[in-house]
C-alpha cells in the first residue's frame, strides 16, 4: 500500500474515531443511552452477519474454542458502550473525549500490575500529568460534571481492560471472526442489560432509526476496522500519539453540530492530559526501538 493511501486511511480513522462521542451525544437527544447503545450494537451485528453470510467466512469453531474469552470481552465492551453513551448525557462531547484519553494511564496500570511489565520514569511522569489533568477538569465542577467524569472513567477502564485481554489472548485469531464474535457478544450483553433494567423501547422516529443505522456502520464496523488496521501498521507509541488528535477534532465537530465546547478549565486540564499521553507514547516508542 502506498504512503498516500496509508495517510488517507489514517486520516479517515482519526475523523471517524473522533465521531464516537458525537454520535453518542446525538443519540442522547433521542433515547436513553443504554437503549441507543443496544440498538447500535444490534444493527452493527446485523450488518456484520450479512457480510459474513455472504462471504461464507463464519467459523463456529473460533467461538467454541474461545467462548469464555468472547464472553468476557463482550461484557467489558458492552459496559464501556453503556457508560460512554451515558457520559455525554451529562457533559459535552469535547470534555468527555479529553477525559477519555485517561485510558493511557489505565493501560499502564494494567501493564504493571497484571502483565508485570516495568515502567520507565518517563512513563510514570506522563501518567502523573494525565491524572493531574483529569483532576483539573473535574475539580470543583458541578455535580453533573463530576458524575459525567465518573462515567467516562468507568467507560475507559472497561475498554482498556478489554484491550489488555485481547492483546494477551486474541492476537493470533482470524481477524474477521474475532471481530464478528466480539460484536455479537457485545450485542448479547447489551440485550441482557436492557432486559435486566426493563428499558425496552422502540426508536421514536424514522430519523432516530437513520441515526442508529449510520452510527452502527460508522462508529462500530468501519471505526474498529480502521482502528485495528492502524494498530497493526504503526508502533503502539506512534498510534497513541496520533490518537491524541481525536479530542481536538471532537471539540471542533461538537462546536459545529451542537455549539458546545469545554470550559476553560476543561481545555487546560485536557491539554495537560494530552501532554502526559505524548510523554508516555514517546517513552513506549523509545523502548520499542531499543528492543
Amino acid at each position: 500500500m502506498s504512503s498516500r493511501s496509508q495517510f488517507a486511511i489514517l486520516a479517515a480513522m482519526l475523523v471517524i474515531d473522533s465521531m464516537h462521542l458525537i454520535f453518542g451525544r446525538m443519540l442522547a437527544f433521542l433515547m436513553p443511552p443504554l437503549v441507543s447503545g443496544f440498538y447500535v450494537m444490534l444493527l452493527a451485528i446485523a450488518q456484520l452477519t450479512a457480510y459474513m453470510w455472504w462471504t461464507g467466512k463464519t467459523d463456529m469453531s473460533v467461538f467454541r474454542s474461545h467462548w469464555r474469552f468472547f464472553a468476557i470481552i463482550g461484557f467489558l465492551v458492552a459496559s464501556a458502550t453503556w457508560f460512554s453513551y451515558l457520559s455525554v448525557s451529562y457533559i459535552d462531547a469535547g470534555t468527555a473525549s479529553l477525559l477519555g484519553r485517561m485510558s493511557t494511564v489505565i493501560t499502564l496500570a494494567l501493564s504493571y500490575f497484571w502483565l508485570r511489565e516495568t515502567l520507565t520514569k518517563q512513563e510514570l511522569l506522563g501518567a502523573v500529568f494525565c491524572i493531574v489533568g483529569a483532576f483539573v477538569i473535574s475539580f470543583r465542577g458541578s455535580d453533573v460534571l463530576q458524575l459525567g467524569t465518573l462515567f467516562v472513567l468507568a467507560a475507559v477502564t472497561f475498554y482498556s481492560l478489554h484491550i489488555a485481554i485481547v492483546k494477551r489472548y486474541g492476537e493470533d485469531m482470524d481477524f474477521l471472526n474475532f471481530f464478528f464474535w466480539r460484536v455479537l457478544m457485545t450485542a448479547f450483553f447489551l440485550t441482557v442489560f436492557v432486559a435486566g433494567t426493563n428499558a425496552w423501547q422502540l426508536p421514536p422516529s424514522p430519523y432516530a432509526w437513520l441515526v442508529l443505522v449510520i452510527t452502527a456502520l460508522v462508529d462500530v464496523v468501519i471505526s474498529r476496522i480502521l482502528y485495528y488496521w492502524a494498530l497493526r501498521q504503526m508502533r503502539l507509541g506512534i498510534h497513541t500519539i496520533v490518537l491524541t488528535l481525536t479530542p481536538v477534532l471532537t471539540i471542533l465537530i461538537a462546536l459545529m453540530f451542537f455549539g458546545e465546547q469545554p470550559e476553560v478549565r476543561g481545555l487546560i486540564g485536557g491539554a495537560i492530559v494530552l501532554l502526559g499521553i505524548v510523554i508516555v507514547a514517546l517513552a513506549q516508542q523509545r523502548r520499542t526501538i531499543s528492543t
